[in-house]
């Protein structure tokens, strides 16, 4: 696993064995970003990002690398948020980032109340946690984190589909690669 472009490219990431953690795959997050860029690779200067359901912190430090200025990482289980702090430290990431050992709804309420916005977030729960797939995306699209033209994107196991709508989220785009599939929402800003 390594950092695909920007700053820290080529960069390895390390993983944990024997834990209920799968890393977003090199190449999945590498067709993410291409998405998001759209062939501008200015396109993520200066975001906000939630990794939610962190991990490794692979998602959220390449946003770092291709110019975000801030991203919190949200993990509830210790090993990991350790994992994506050791990561972050060996690439020599001293700002832009918080580690929040937490669990996400409860720190996504806090955020919210602090005020913070994002640009982008980024879900990806343990594939059998099916319920917090509905809980994340229902509590984004009623929150206020989210600018107008914020992006969350899910990822999800191919057989399992998230769902179209939550609150002001509709998803506009769904892309499949292997057995992951990538769900992408933004605000519906007719309702």
């Amino acid at each position: 696993m390594r950092v695909i472009a920007g700053k820290y490219r080529s960069r390895p990431l390390r993983s944990l064995r024997g834990m209920d953690l799968r890393p977003t795959a090199d190449r999945l997050r590498e067709t993410l970003f291409n998405v998001l860029t759209a062939g501008n690779p200015a396109a993520l200067e200066g975001t906000v990002w939630l990794d939610l359901f962190a991990g490794t912190g692979a998602v959220g430090i390449e946003a770092l690398s291709r110019g975000a200025s801030s991203v919190y990482f949200v993990e509830s289980s210790v090993p990991a948020a350790e994992l994506a702090r050791k990561n972050l430290q060996s690439l020599g990431v001293e700002s832009g980032f918080q580690v929040l050992k937490q669990d996400v709804i409860r720190t996504l309420q806090k955020l919210e109340a602090e005020p913070v916005t994002a640009d982008f977030v980024f879900l990806d729960p343990p594939y059998h946690m099916e319920q917090c797939y509905q809980q994340t995306l229902e509590f984004l699209g009623d929150s206020g984190l989210l600018r107008s033209n914020a992006v969350v994107i899910a990822e999800h196991q191919r057989k399992f589909d998230p769902g179209e709508i939550f609150g002001s989220l509709q998803r506009y785009r769904k892309l499949e690669q292997g057995d992951a599939t990538l769900s992408f929402y933004r605000q519906n800003v007719g309702k």
